[in-house]
């Protein structure tokens, strides 16, 4: 049977390999992460297609739980302006603030967690997912203390160290 002439329509997903990953690693430094969670941001066009050409920041961003609304929101999240939307409508602003999508009770479960001093929610990593829509994963995060940052670097480089043995064991 031979083939028809007809073309596949489909239109092909973008997200996944090929969109960039922006990681915060300054957050793993400075805070103890007790636990995440992946939300999904309300976004318009021209910065969807800034966050695909990696155009973000989000070392100084940090998010909050409105308590009157139960809303989740993220701030100073700077997403740069996508350079062909500059003359159109459709123009963003780069530090505006953005709703954060996630169901009711993890909104009011996270309100809870950040109402105790020095505990705080910031983003760890903003990707596509498989579908192509934009996630934030954040973090319920306490500060860590100057001896706490100290004390993480040293046990990272003596389980770099004892990793380094055991391979040069196993070659040996």
């Amino acid at each position: 049977m031979a083939k028809s002439g007809k073309k596949d329509n489909k239109k092909k997903k973008e997200g996944g390999a090929g969109s960039p990953t922006i990681q915060n690693r300054k957050a793993r430094h400075d805070y103890h992460i007790e636990s995440t969670l992946e939300c999904g941001i309300r976004l318009i066009g021209s910065e969807v297609k800034a966050i695909r050409e990696g155009l973000v920041s989000i070392a100084e961003g940090y998010a909050r739980v409105d308590e009157k609304t139960s809303e989740l929101w993220l701030h100073d999240v700077h997403i740069g302006e996508y350079g062909p939307a500059r003359g159109s409508m459709e123009r963003h602003s780069p530090y505006r603030k953005r709703k954060l999508l996630a169901q009711k009770r993890e909104i009011r479960k996270l309100g809870i967690e950040t109402r105790s001093p020095g505990t705080t929610l910031v983003p760890l990593r903003m990707y596509f997912n498989d579908r192509g829509w934009a996630k934030i994963l954040i973090g319920v995060a306490r500060g860590k203390q100057k001896g706490d940052r100290r004390e993480a670097s040293k046990q990272r480089d003596h389980q770099r160290e004892i990793d380094r043995a055991m391979t040069r064991k196993k070659i040996g």
